[in-house]
């Protein structure tokens, strides 16, 4: 099929929004597709095709296509009017705006939904491409956030469950904790790992309680913005066994994942993203499937839409807001290597399941016009 991808991210950027745009369409494309990913271009971007590459740990290259734009607003039409000039057999589109206008040209569409519509005009722009006629699928993240969409404002009858997910080949070589940590140049010591933003949420206040409690243990928080990044290590500056290395390319992420004993995910039970709002209870958060692939055994908050993907079997779930359940599960498991491995084992097993190419296949699977 000729597909033609329409996003609001700004590409590139050191965002989670941007890295799962990009390997949406990277999957849409090894599936054998013929994809143009359309994205605003709000302000220079400055990065040559390989640079992309390695930002957001690509291996299959895909069309990109900057639409001039001064706002959000009049991209949506702009990138509609490219649209149609392509004749494309599909729109795969983040934008509601751009989804409902897809379906008043009468084009085949396929919206992803990550959150509730937001601000002033998200609702009527989803509750215009729920009203509109025409070959339409929703793709939403989770069941939470299908069953929100549905009492709140309802839903088609063509809907789609599908978490995020992983490039497994990104993990097929790795490392021991020891060759990782000393390819990086971190101290031998058992190590507890983090990675993602340094967004409200992320529970980097329990990250330091912990190591504040176990200083004989490396504390490692991979990822964040240059501010968010100098106002925790401030904040870190007594703990000489903390380190925020800040943002770092994806196709680096699994060597930093390999240097860790453990793998945690503390969130909070409100999850901030980079526009704010909460997220806690219809997110699906993409490091929890790096971890996964990782061959790590994971701690992560009991929230309900985290226990969607992983069980007893495959990670040890802590309370959020319970330090002293967190520091237990990381003594526990520092002293077992048999349950670590065990852990390590199951969840990489079910991550299988979970590729950005068994997803693609999940979204494009009996749509009408595939």
């Amino acid at each position: 099929m000729k597909i033609l991808a329409i996003a609001m991210s700004r590409i590139p950027a050191p965002n989670a929004n941007g890295i799962q745009v990009m390997k949406v369409c990277q999957a849409l494309t090894q599936l054998g597709h013929d994809l143009t990913l359309l994205i605003p271009d709000m302000e220079p971007w400055g990065s040559t095709r390989a640079e992309i590459a390695e930002h957001y740990g690509l291996e299959k290259s895909f069309k990109i296509s900057w639409i001039s734009t001064k706002s959000r607003r009049t991209f949506t039409w702009r990138a509609l009017r490219e649209a149609r000039k392509y004749a494309p057999d599909l729109i795969y589109s983040w934008s509601p705006q751009s989804s409902a206008f897809s379906l008043l040209h009468r084009l085949p569409t396929i919206h992803e939904m990550h959150e509730p519509p937001l601000g002033r005009f998200g609702p009527l722009w989803y509750s215009a491409f729920l009203r509109l006629g025409g070959d339409k699928r929703l793709v939403t993240i989770t069941r939470a956030l299908r069953d929100l969409l549905d009492s709140q404002y309802g839903i088609p009858s063509d809907v789609v469950i599908a978490p995020n997910g992983v490039d497994l080949e990104q993990y097929e070589t790795n490392a021991s904790p020891q060759l990782a940590r000393q390819k990086l140049g971190i101290e031998e010591a058992p190590t507890i790992c983090c990675t993602g933003h340094l967004y409200a949420g992320r529970g980097v206040e329990i990250f330091l309680r912990l190591a504040e409690k176990s200083p004989e243990a490396n504390f490692l928080w991979v990822g964040g913005q240059p501010d968010d990044v100098h106002v925790w290590r401030e904040r870190a500056s007594k703990l000489k066994n903390v380190k925020f290395t800040g943002f770092i390319h994806n196709a680096a992420l699994p060597l930093y994942q390999s240097a860790a004993d453990i793998l945690i995910a503390p969130y909070e039970r409100q999850i901030a993203g980079s526009s704010g709002g909460d997220s806690a209870s219809v997110a699906s958060p993409m490091k929890i499937f790096d971890y996964m692939a990782a061959k790590r055994p994971i701690i992560t908050s009991d929230l309900p839409v985290i226990r969607e993907v992983l069980n007893e079997d495959t990670a040890i779930f802590c309370p959020p807001d319970d330090v002293e359940a967190w520091d237990a599960a990381i003594t526990r498991l520092l002293d077992d290597d048999a349950l670590r491995e065990k852990l390590a084992k199951k969840a990489y097993a079910r991550v299988k399941e979970f590729t950005w190419q068994a997803r693609a296949k999940k979204i494009l699977d009996s749509f009408s016009k595939v």
